[in-house]
Formats: structure tokens, sequence, C-alpha cells
């Protein structure tokens, strides 16, 4: 076996490599990268840079569509019928078991959100995020497509800060994947390079600085607003609210940028 395949070997077993791989599988729906082993073990902090790549996948079929003449009603709901399909509906599942918990009460919280049935409180909660998503990305008309790939990236940013600052609310009869191997801040890294792609990409588009800067920095306030008032409510987080906070942020931020995006 001669240096170069060797080299290409341990890059195929390193953890970072196998970890990202576990997390594009846990993460989505999509065919799991060819020739690597997936880990699951820190896989969360590549949850942002996977949000770039759906986010970018819905830009670039809305601009397909747009050639081909599609309306922009239609390819608003495409795109965002697509990001619940590449994710299967993880984090809309966590959405409506996070609204049915809040609804129960303190009491029958914790139960009403590992009940596989979903009551009222969550089909309401589905149906208001879905119609706030679809009012802001008709608002933001031609530029909606650049705001997708950073509403999913602050989105799934926002559930390291979840795993960061709270306990895990079901420690009791289950252990925590995430905080069982969590190593602080060192899980941020690759969301740095998640920034990093938005920046180059939209720079690459000659977005106007003031608006580039803005519109991508400006998604960290609800990204760490968000889970933290989630998380103090409920005193802690799960699956379940990661997956509502995901969608609580994503759509404030394309709301968000709606109203900025003029």
């Amino acid at each position: 076996m001669d240096i170069t395949q060797k080299k290409v070997l341990i890059l195929i077993n390193s953890h970072w490599l196998r970890d990202l791989a576990g997390a594009w599988i846990f993460y989505t729906v999509l065919p799991g990268l060819p020739w690597i082993k997936p880990r699951f073990e820190r896989i969360a902090r590549f949850a942002p840079l996977i949000g770039v790549l759906i986010g970018l996948i819905q830009l670039s079929v809305w601009f397909l569509l747009l050639e081909i003449g599609w309306s922009k009603e239609s390819i608003a709901l495409i795109s965002i019928g697509i990001g619940i399909w590449i994710t299967g509906g993880l984090h809309l599942d966590g959405l409506m078991d996070t609204s049915d918990g809040i609804a129960a009460g303190e009491e029958k919280c914790t139960y009403a959100m590992q009940d596989s049935r979903v009551g009222a409180s969550g089909v309401i909660g589905l149906t208001l995020i879905l119609l706030f998503q679809l009012a802001a990305l008709l608002k933001l008309d031609s530029i909606a497509p650049l705001a997708l790939p950073v509403a999913m990236f602050w989105g799934r940013f926002s559930t390291l800060w979840a795993i960061e600052k709270f306990p895990y609310l079901h420690k009791k009869t289950t252990e925590s994947l995430h905080h069982r191997h969590w190593k602080k801040w060192h899980e941020i890294k690759p969301s740095i390079i998640g920034i990093l792609i938005l920046y180059s990409f939209f720079n690459f588009q000659l977005i106007n600085p003031i608006i580039l800067f803005t519109g991508i920095s400006i998604g960290i306030f609800p990204a760490l607003i968000i889970p933290t008032l989630l998380g103090r409510k409920l005193g802690g987080h799960s699956g379940d609210t990661y997956g509502a906070t995901v969608v609580l942020v994503e759509t404030f931020i394309l709301l968000f940028l709606a109203m900025m995006w003029q």
C-alpha cells in the first residue's frame, strides 16, 4: 500500500469525517456518503453545515423552476416541501410534539411530548409555521432563495446553544446522545465553515456588503434567544425541543429578513 492510499484510508476513518457521515444520515433522508462508515457520537456539530447544504439545494431548485416559468407562489411551496422532504419532517415532528407538551401544562408536558399521537396544538403549530414561512418567502420575492440557506444554517446552530446551556429533559429515563459526547465550544468549529460558505456564496452573487453582513449575522440573535426561552420554560431540552427550536428560528429569520430586505 503506497503513501497516498494510506492517507486516503486515514482520512476516511477519521472521527470528524465519520461523524459528518453520521450527521448526514441522521439529519437527512439523502443517500449516505460512500466509502465512509458513519459514526453517531458528535453529529450535532455538523447540523449547521448540513443546514447550509439543504438551503443551497432549495436555492438551486428555486432558480431552476424560475428559469422554466413557474410562478413564485408555486416555487415557494415547492421549496418548503423540499426542506421537509430532505429532513424527513424530523424538525416539524419535534415542533408538533413540543406544542402539544406546552399546551398540556407543566405536569403533563413530558408525557404529551412523548405521546406518538398529535394533538390539536401540534396541528395548529405546524399550520402557523408553514403559513408564516410561505408568507415570508412570498414577501421576499426574488431574493427569497438567498434567505433560505441563512435560515437553515441558524436554525440548526440554535441546537448547539441548547445542548451547551441546558440539561437533557429525559435524562432520568434515557441518555442524551449529544450530551454524552459533547466537547463544549469545539462543537462550533464546523459552523465557522458554514458561515464562510454563506459569505463566499453571497459575495459571489455581488450582494450589497451591508445587506450581506446584516442579513447573515443577524441570525445569531434568534438562534440564541429562542432556545434560551424554550429551555427556561421547560427546564431543559430534548430531541423534540431541538426540532422545535430549529423550525422556530428558521421561521423567525425568514420573517425578519422579509421585513429587512426590501
